[in-house]
């Protein structure tokens, strides 16, 4: 026999079907229900279209995150490949030779351009402020040549002490200061023997690198290239990697 429902429990089960909560015989006496009760089948309709409706909506929202999350995703590829695309150009000429700024510069007792230490009292100068700053007293190297460099009219004694002095700043990250100095030496390439320009250029591109200016890095680099002296292989892998 089929039941008869109230109102409230006619919409009550109207809901649990469109859930699909009802079994195979309350399906079949709701039914036989609705087709005596033209108000309640429109309420089944509209329910259903809602329920429709709501699980579109759903499905396009869980849809849309997810093409946002491969959006985002794709996005962390494409910038991280960069960043290694970027790496492996720096890092890295045609064969496979690592290639980075150099970090630090060697102190170490001027040597002329035939190999021989200086033994004049200039460079006696110059030996007392690498001793200090090899035995950590970096700031009292950097004063005692700045101090000579302040007094100092000779121009290969100032490209001198503009060197070393350039390469004490260098070692501690003040790269634009390095530069600074090594400007210095440049200026009076007329009056310095070979070696000590091609110094000059070569870590003057290797600060600008330090600081991301690949064009500036590469010019100097190539200088110091063109002198065609000790630094010429090692400035040509820079120049390979730095034009990729």
């Amino acid at each position: 026999m089929i039941e008869s429902f109230n109102e409230k429990e006619l919409e009550a089960k109207i809901d649990r079907y469109v859930n699909g909560k009802l079994s195979a015989s309350e399906v079949d006496e709701l039914w036989a229900e609705l087709i005596q009760d033209d108000y309640h089948l429109d309420y089944l309709k509209s329910v259903a279209n809602l329920k429709a409706v709501v699980e579109r909506k759903r499905s396009e929202k869980k849809e849309n995150q997810q093409k946002r999350y491969w959006y985002y995703a794709a996005a962390a590829v494409v910038a991280l490949l960069i960043a290694v695309l970027g790496v492996i150009n720096l890092s890295t000429n045609g064969d496979g030779i690592s290639v980075e700024p150099v970090s630090t510069v060697e102190l170490d007792y001027y040597r002329s351009g035939n190999g021989t230490i200086d033994s004049n009292n200039e460079s006696k100068i110059i030996r007392s402020a690498i001793s200090l700053a090899n035995t950590g007293e970096v700031d009292k190297a950097i004063s005692l040549l700045d101090t000579e460099l302040s007094k100092a009219q000779n121009p290969e004694w100032i490209a001198k002490l503009s060197l070393n002095l350039g390469s004490l700043y260098y070692n501690q990250a003040n790269y634009s200061k390095a530069i600074e100095l090594y400007q210095q030496v440049i200026t009076n390439k007329d009056h310095i023997d070979k070696l000590m320009l091609e110094k000059a250029y070569w870590y003057t591109g290797n600060a600008y690198f330090h600081m991301d200016d690949l064009a500036e890095a590469r010019t100097y680099i190539e200088k110091a290239y063109d002198i065609n002296g000790a630094y010429r292989r090692v400035s040509k892998s820079y120049l390979n990697a730095l034009s990729e």
